[in-house]
């Protein structure tokens, strides 16, 4: 049978050249994703012993430990694909892992809140590249007419880390220290990189596209301080502040001075002339609404389950697993849905039953029935599921060869950049509404501290702990209407097949990010 000749069927299977690939990026994947569900069942932990049981350290600041993460990644990102291109995919890809283990072991090392978050931005550094690399040598391996089914590949680390990141790390802070959240990645970062080193191809470095040196110091330095001026909101408590303000009002003007040159060089650092594609454009606001409203609502139902219901952080991890398995069911069919029919017909559907899901959390209250909430994020992770995959899938299939990598690095950049925000919204909402409840704040350290709650007695607890439950709830309606929000760009995803010469079926020969 000829090129020609093979069917759309067979031209979606995945051999085992490119399922070893994808082990060495899933494995990766894994690392870095994983270690953002560890540390967000780990915040309430770093509260008291990174500060004492009496003067706890802020849940605004402990949080920084999330988004310092975050921003890191936002930052590297846009430089990746240059890099790649000028020291080698396997090279820069091993740099990364190496870069992200030794990340993970500084944080272990770390005795106070301040360096912890210092060395949360090394280990960004590191993830940052992961992801879009990964992307990039999967394409690279199997081409963009395999796209749904890589999509679904990729999803592996998105189902794991729900599920795996809140018990492994729930049982390693009781049965060892918070410290081992860390150090874990110690032994899986020595396995990625034997197994990186004999599978993945071996590229060498040629001579790139001139380096966008402008655009570099105008994005970079400007994606950082806006991201930081607005992670700085919880601990201010107002966008006012000179510390919020200043350098989102820095950044803002940077970014926008990249956005308009960007379209004067021939090979920006980002390029925005990818807008131009509908549905890259409508996949990106889609998914810069999705992450900012489930990734930060992400970063409460742990803490929730601590704080307000007393437990520890192993059965925390353990009752957030219902959202990890949702998305088991639903990921694997949405990637072979994406390879069939169109993605506008997958989406709508995933976006309604988060926000099916997540309504009655903005109900919730200190006694709520932990069958009702566990069906909740059962919900939740099925419609996660059936929206992540898709999503991306929509962004890349109409792009070709190095224009499918530049869209990756779209969507990396979109997503973190939403995630911060979500992070950093979610967190200040939590905050004030716990600060105005001075009852509500005694009654969760009681839950910590056996002579506090000696003090209050169970009355003032009980009903510090229902003010405490109406903080989560209020902040969880802003989310659940963000997310609503979502299925305005999402109604606008394509509905109709495309035509072949649109979807990019040959596989590209060479793929860098850019």
């Amino acid at each position: 049978m000829t090129e020609s000749q093979r069917s759309p069927a067979a031209d979606t299977k995945l051999d085992a050249g490119v399922l070893k690939v994808a082990g060495v990026v899933v494995l990766g994947a894994i690392m870095s994703i994983l270690d953002i569900t560890v540390v967000n069942v780990a915040l309430p932990t770093f509260q008291v012993d990174l500060g004492s049981p009496d003067n706890p350290v802020s849940y605004a600041h402990v949080a920084w430990t999330v988004t310092a993460y975050t921003l890191s990644l936002a930052t590297v990102i846009p430089l990746t694909g240059w890099a790649a291109d000028r020291f080698g995919t396997k090279r820069l890809y091993l740099l990364a892992l190496v870069l992200f283990t030794a990340g993970s072991v500084l944080c272990a090392a770390a005795n106070d809140i301040n360096m912890l978050i210092a060395f949360r931005v090394v280990q960004g550094l590191g993830g940052g590249m992961l992801m879009p690399l990964g992307m990039t040598i999967m394409t690279r391996a199997a081409g963009p007419q395999r796209m749904g089914r890589l999509m679904a590949i990729m999803g592996i680390p998105m189902l794991l880390g729900p599920i795996m990141g809140p018990i492994l790390g729930g049982w390693l802070i009781e049965a060892v220290s918070w410290h081992w959240i860390f150090l874990i990645n110690l032994p899986i970062g020595v396995i990625a990189l034997v197994y990186a080193f004999f599978v993945l191809p071996s590229d060498k470095a040629k001579a790139s596209e001139r380096f966008d040196l402008i655009g570099m110091l105008l994005m970079s330095p400007g994606l950082a301080l806006f991201l930081f001026g607005v992670s700085t909101i919880p601990d201010e408590g107002t966008v006012t502040a000179t510390r919020v303000w200043v350098p989102m009002l820095i950044g803002a003007v940077l970014i926008i001075a990249f956005v308009l040159y960007s379209f004067r060089p021939k090979h920006p650092l980002l390029d925005l002339r990818l807008f131009a594609n509908r549905d890259l454009t409508v996949s990106v606001i889609t998914v810069f609404l999705f992450g900012a409203a489930f990734f930060g609502g992400l970063l409460l139902v742990p803490t929730y389950f601590q704080q307000i219901r007393g437990e520890d952080t192993l059965h925390a991890g353990l009752l957030v697993a219902p959202q990890g398995l949702g998305a088991m069911l639903t990921m694997p069919i949405a990637g072979r849905l994406a390879d069939r029919i169109p993605v506008g017909r997958i989406v709508p559907f995933g976006l309604l039953l988060i926000v099916a899901g997540m309504f009655p959390l903005t109900q919730i209250s200190a006694d709520t029935s932990y069958g009702f909430l566990l069906s909740c994020l059962f919900v939740l992770g099925l419609g996660m599921g059936a929206t992540m995959t898709p999503l991306m899938t929509a962004a890349l299939r109409t792009l070709t060869d190095q224009k499918v990598a530049r869209g990756t690095t779209l969507l990396n950049i979109s997503q973190q950049i939403a995630s911060s925000i979500g992070v950093a919204i979610m967190s200040v909402l939590l905050t004030n509404g716990l600060k105005e409840s001075p009852l509500a704040q005694a009654a969760i350290g009681a839950q910590r501290d056996p002579s506090i709650a000696e003090q209050l007695g169970p009355q003032a607890i009980a009903t510090g702990l229902a003010e405490g439950a109406d903080a989560f709830a209020s902040t969880y309606w802003v989310a659940w209407a963000m997310m609503l929000l979502t299925l305005i760009p999402a109604l606008f995803l394509r509905r109709k097949r495309q035509p072949p010469t649109e979807q990019g079926d040959a596989a590209p020969t060479s793929v860098v990010i850019h």
